[in-house]
């Protein structure tokens, strides 16, 4: 096996080394899960219940060991990578719920009784992406493991360091050797194989539209069940009504937390046109107040971005336009972009209409509630938003004719882990997270029973 050199991000300073699996190794590892599988299946629902919350109770006794690792890795303020450790947390806990709560039902037909059973799928492969390393795989390896599957899962290249000691916790918990497994790997070897292996039942892919085009045109050669959540390019819509003073304030965070490197960023901002004077001047000093710092001081607002080749990617958009006020951001060692805010001159833009995933935000006013809807939609993507309002009506109207997945009225709240989560368009297909996730993770068997008559 080849090893991948880990870099904290802040530093640019090796700070692991990990084995990278080479196809013999991913077999194996799908091939042991294939094995373990009948038997994690056939364990009672409150037996499994108990080991998903004992596995969720040292997720929480290693909580600042998570982050302190997450900062390291990934680059994620201290803060953020508490709340991400604490996510996973959650996560086994609402779905240690699960196994007992996998519902069938009888339908009443002539001649005889009808019942459904829910079972699970068998192997269920994960592919994490680097952006959010802890809560995405819990995303998908604890609604996974409540129904009764195992799991292999593969964290990206860059940020493979929590995912490893989560498997490490699980096993401490009690789940048998094979039930979850991490294989960090290159995608092309232990992504595709995920793809390509006929005992793996279902792929989770969570990265750029690109590449989850490709896991889907995979998949459908096995008729492979896969979720999907891709890439966005979200609105922030902000009417004239709206209370322009907490409008301003939480704007950067929608789009700058974790450095712009979220999917679910609001980096298009709408405003209306006859208040964007006021809000631009309520804007600036709110970017400028962020505190771009290194990852683990307890006041950073924002980190680094992951690598010198996203850095890179970021700035290549900024390149192209005027940035009318940005933030400052550490000199020296880190791959540091300030958080910047373009005035974009039409739709037809890349920094408008393309996921930079790096800390921008382009503004672009709106005259009324069509255009801004319009505005809103002219896009690939769909998978958050956020409305700014007064006006309930408005709210409603804009809410249901926006085109995403997950929309917040007054807010930028686009994840709990107990509602669902996915996109429209090119952001995804399926949906992850809510009281509905284990289901998806098991085939419903409907079974007739005779009377005989």
């Amino acid at each position: 096996m080849s090893t991948y050199a880990v870099v904290n991000p802040a530093t640019e300073q090796v700070v692991a080394e990990v084995a990278m699996a080479d196809l013999a190794a991913t077999d194996a590892a799908i091939d042991a899960a294939a094995a373990a599988a009948p038997a994690w299946a056939a364990v009672a629902p409150g037996d499994r219940a108990r080991l998903l919350r004992r596995f969720a109770t040292l997720v929480e006794e290693s909580a600042d060991e998570l982050a302190e690792l997450e900062v390291r890795n990934s680059g994620h303020t201290v803060g953020n990578a508490r709340w991400e450790a604490g996510n996973v947390r959650d996560l086994l806990h609402y779905y240690s719920a699960s196994p007992e709560r996998l519902l069938g039902h009888q339908i009443p037909v002539p001649g005889g009784i009808d019942v459904t059973f829910r079972e699970p799928l068998g192997v269920v492969g994960i592919i994490v992406p680097w952006n959010f390393p802890m809560p995405i795989a819990a995303w998908g390896f604890a609604p996974a493991l409540a129904a009764g599957n195992t799991v292999v899962l593969k964290p990206a290249e860059l940020t493979p360091l929590t995912a490893l000691r989560l498997a490490e916790l699980g096993r401490e918990a009690g789940l048998a050797e094979g039930v979850f497994t991490v294989v960090p790997g290159e995608g092309p070897v232990v992504g595709q194989r995920f793809v390509t292996h006929p005992l793996v039942r279902k792929v989770c892919f969570t990265g750029s539209t690109a590449v989850g085009k490709a896991v889907l045109a995979g998949c459908a050669d096995q008729v492979k069940r896969c979720t999907l959540e891709l890439g966005g390019k979200s609105a922030n819509v902000v009417f004239a009504d709206a209370d322009l003073a907490r409008a301003a304030a939480s704007a950067p965070s929608a789009v700058f937390d974790n450095a712009g490197q979220d999917c679910c960023a609001r980096s298009r901002l709408l405003v209306q046109e006859s208040v964007l004077a006021e809000f631009l001047d309520r804007l600036q000093p709110a970017v400028e107040a962020m505190v771009v710092a290194d990852p683990a001081r307890a006041d950073a607002d924002m980190g680094p971005l992951i690598s010198a080749r996203q850095r890179t990617r970021v700035q290549g958009y900024l390149d192209e336009v005027d940035v009318a006020f940005a933030g400052s951001a550490p000199t020296g060692p880190g791959y540091w972009v300030p958080p910047s805010v373009v005035l974009a001159s039409g739709t037809d833009q890349r920094i408008w209409r393309e996921e930079v995933f790096g800390p921008v935000m382009a503004v672009l006013p709106f005259r009324d509630e069509a255009e801004a809807v319009a505005l809103a939609n002219d896009s690939d993507y769909g998978l958050s938003g956020s409305i700014f309002t007064a006006d309930l009506g408005r709210a409603l109207r804009v809410s249901r004719a926006v085109q995403a997945g997950n929309l917040s009225v007054n807010s930028h709240s686009s994840v709990r882990y107990w509602t669902p989560f996915g996109g429209y368009k090119q952001s995804g297909l399926g949906r992850e997270l809510g009281p509905e996730a284990p289901n998806a993770f098991t085939e419903e068997k409907n079974v007739f029973f005779s009377d005989g008559s």
